[in-house]
């Protein structure tokens, strides 16, 4: 007669059990997704919504960004303002954060280090620092060097270069480098300092990339904020920053990496 072959003990509750996981894994994410709200230093308004888009399709969860200059980011956290994530464009303000208590301590990382150029969109005014001794030049457009460190960075290598007494009539500032870059692209000013992620995507007008030696570095630091430590999307968002999938984006923009 034919043995009926007999099951392995178990095996039945296993492979049921295995199939409850993979529905829950199929259904978890648009049930488990969260929005995260980052404020976002302006300078890296196209790498992050890059990234946004592809943490989404990377983790279900929902990007909300809110751009400025580091220095009003920050004074809208401490009055209190709803973000869970801060990507600033140095290294102090999330320290600060930290230090107030707005910030989980050990949350701060350098997502990226930015670059500073002086650019026009006049395809043969800018050379190299020689520009900046231009007197034909009316006006040069930075970003407010107290509240965004882009600006401080410009007026740095200004001094660095012994030309900022000279140009310091002559200078329009932008709010936040988003602005500073409209400037620049409007015409209202014939060249600025912007942040090379801004013209890193296109070869239109000229450009002479500062040499870091000129200012302090633009280390940039992320932080995970009170108000995100209890969401799995600030989380996540955090660690995706880290991914390198994240990192590529950051570098097509001119970034280093970070840590």
């Amino acid at each position: 007669m034919k043995k009926t072959p007999v099951a392995e003990p178990g095996l039945h509750i296993r492979t049921g059990l295995l199939a409850v996981v993979l529905m829950l894994s199929i259904a978890a994410p648009p049930a488990l997704a969260q929005k995260v709200r980052i404020a976002v230093a302006a300078n890296f308004t196209a790498a992050a919504k890059e990234i946004g888009v592809l943490f989404k399709q990377a983790t279900g969860h929902e990007a909300s960004y809110s751009f400025g200059s580091t220095g009003q980011l920050y004074a809208q956290i401490t009055q209190g303002a709803p973000f869970e994530v801060f990507l600033a464009a140095d290294q102090v303000r999330p320290a600060q954060a930290v230090a107030a208590g707005l910030a989980v301590a050990d949350s701060r990382f350098t997502y990226a280090t930015g670059r500073l150029v002086l650019f026009s969109r006049d395809e043969s005014l800018v050379t190299d620092e020689t520009t900046l001794h231009n007197p034909g030049i009316t006006k040069v457009a930075i970003t407010n060097p107290v509240t965004a460190p882009y600006g401080a960075a410009a007026v740095a290598v200004m001094k660095a270069l012994g030309v900022y007494a000279g140009l310091a009539p002559r200078l329009v500032r932008g709010n936040n480098i988003g602005q500073t870059y409209q400037f620049v692209e409007t015409g209202n000013a014939e060249l600025g300092f912007v942040a090379l992620s801004q013209i890193a995507r296109h070869n239109q007008g000229s450009r002479w990339l500062v040499p870091d030696r000129l200012h302090p570095p633009l280390a940039q630091d992320a932080v995970l904020l009170r108000r995100g430590a209890d969401n799995r999307a600030a989380h996540a968002f955090i660690a995706f920053l880290k991914d390198p999938t994240a990192a590529a984006v950051k570098m097509r923009y001119g970034y280093g990496a970070g840590n």
